[in-house]
């Protein structure tokens, strides 16, 4: 504040993924515009920002009025037009005030150095509050994916131990059929040790499994940066996801299948929540 106007300013941030930056500042201090828009920038790299800026004279001087004369000069006006066009109705003070130049809006000039510093004052004041504000929502917010990556990296663990199991499950559900079948072939048949060698080649999913572990760890040490992270924790979680289908495809695996649903809906949490951070 000073002695002739203070200020008010409101900002709201919501989630984009590319900046977006909407100033509403009325007359005349659009000419500030470029400075408090380097002000949201050099603090927020993400996301959609609103803010309006308003100003209320404090000054007399500033206050609003009327302009009699203009008002007198309109009302003559309008009433001889009335006559002669022989128009019905009245010319009402909400006629008259709709009128321009008949309220008087004086603006305070902040043209001078120190006007002009109070603005920039205030708006930086403003920015610094909603930048902690935020702070403080992505601190919880990277407790709350560390929590969620740790569950996949366990959940990916117990699919690495069942690896082996599948392929000796495939060996007693291939003997089961042929039984059924009632084809009788050795237990050490080379075309039955060549099918299970094939499934085993087929199904064999270490290297999706070390990607993805790598990924999660590069997930971790990105989320404990004090830079912008967001579009690469989202490009991380593209890549995990591409990852997991092509492991729950060469698994031909029931309960493999089912750790891997597990871990795609956690991913999904996790990616709707990268959708929020910058």
């Amino acid at each position: 504040m000073n002695e002739e106007v203070s200020f008010v300013v409101e900002i709201q941030s919501i989630n984009k993924r590319q900046s977006e930056i909407i100033l509403n500042v009325p007359e005349p201090f659009t000419s500030a515009e470029p400075d408090l828009r380097q002000i949201i920038e050099r603090r927020i790299h993400r996301g959609r920002v609103i803010a309006n800026v308003s100003a209320k004279p404090k000054s007399a001087a500033l206050q609003p009025g009327l302009d009699l004369v203009v008002a007198r000069a309109y009302l003559l006006e309008f009433q001889r037009l009335q006559r002669e066009l022989n128009l019905p109705g009245q010319v009402t003070i909400d006629t008259l005030l709709r009128v321009p130049g008949v309220v008087i809006t004086p603006q305070p000039d902040i043209s001078s150095a120190s006007q002009r510093d109070l603005l920039i004052e205030t708006f930086t004041q403003a920015v610094d509050a909603m930048h902690a504000m935020r702070q403080a929502e992505g601190e919880a917010l990277a407790r709350d994916l560390i929590t969620r990556i740790n569950l996949v990296e366990g959940v990916l663990g117990e699919i690495r131990d069942l690896g082996p199991r599948a392929t000796e499950r495939y060996r007693a559900q291939l003997h089961e059929r042929l039984a059924k079948a009632q084809i009788e072939i050795g237990i050490d048949d080379e075309r039955v040790a060549k099918e299970i060698a094939i499934f085993a080649e087929r199904s064999d999913f270490s290297e999706e499994l070390t990607r993805l572990l790598s990924h999660l760890e590069q997930f971790l040490i990105t989320s404990r940066k004090e830079e912008p992270i967001g579009r690469t924790l989202e490009f991380l979680c593209q890549e995990v996801g591409r990852e997991l289908n092509t492991l729950g495809a060469k698994a031909n695996d029931a309960e493999i299948s089912m750790l891997v649903v597990q871990c795609k809906a956690e991913m999904e949490k996790i990616r709707e929540q990268v959708q929020n951070v910058e």
